[in-house]
C-alpha cells in the first residue's frame, strides 16, 4: 500500500510507520505532503487550546468580577486551573505568547467571554467593559482578582 493510502486508511500504522522511516534516516521513503499537513495541524490543535482556555478563563474572572455574591470554590478553582493550563501551554509552545498579545485576537476572545459571562449570569450585556479589562500580566498572574 502506498503512504498516501495508508494516511487515509489507517492513521495510526501510517503514524508509526512514518516515525520509523524518520528514525532510521529513510527519508526519500516518507509522506512529506501528509506529515506536514500533520505538523500544521498539531500547530493549529495548540492555538485552538490556547484561545479555548483564555476564553473559559476571561469569562470566568467576568463572573468573578460582576457577580461578587455567587462568588464560590468552583470559579476560583476554574480560574487556577486554566492559568495553570494555559501557563503549561506557554512553556511548552512560548511562540504562543503572541496570540496574547495580539489586540484583535484578545477583543474576539473576551467578546466571545462576555457573551458567555451574559447567559451564564443574566446580566445586561451593558455591564461588562466593552474591551478587555485585564493585562496579560493579570490575566496570568494567580495572585490577581478582579474586585
Amino acid at each position: 500500500m502506498n503512504k498516501a493510502a495508508a494516511y487515509e486508511t489507517d492513521f495510526h500504522a501510517w503514524a508509526i510507520e512514518s516515525a520509523s522511516l524518520v528514525r532510521q534516516g529513510r527519508l526519500a521513503e516518507l509522506d512529506l505532503n501528509h506529515i506536514a499537513e500533520e505538523l500544521e495541524s498539531m500547530g493549529a490543535s495548540e492555538r485552538r487550546e490556547l484561545l479555548n482556555r483564555l476564553q473559559i478563563l476571561l469569562m470566568h474572572l467576568l463572573k468573578y468580577q460582576f457577580q461578587p455574591e455567587r462568588r464560590g470554590k468552583s470559579w476560583k478553582l476554574t480560574i487556577i486551573h486554566q492559568r495553570t493550563a494555559i501557563e503549561r501551554l506557554l512553556k511548552q509552545s512560548p511562540s504562543l505568547y503572541r496570540l496574547l498579545e495580539d489586540q484583535e485576537e484578545l477583543l474576539d476572545i473576551y467578546q466571545k467571554a462576555v457573551r458567555e459571562a451574559v447567559l451564564e449570569t443574566d446580566l445586561e450585556r451593558h455591564i461588562f467593559p466593552m474591551e478587555c479589562p485585564y493585562s496579560v500580566v493579570e490575566l496570568l498572574d494567580d495572585g490577581f482578582w478582579p474586585e
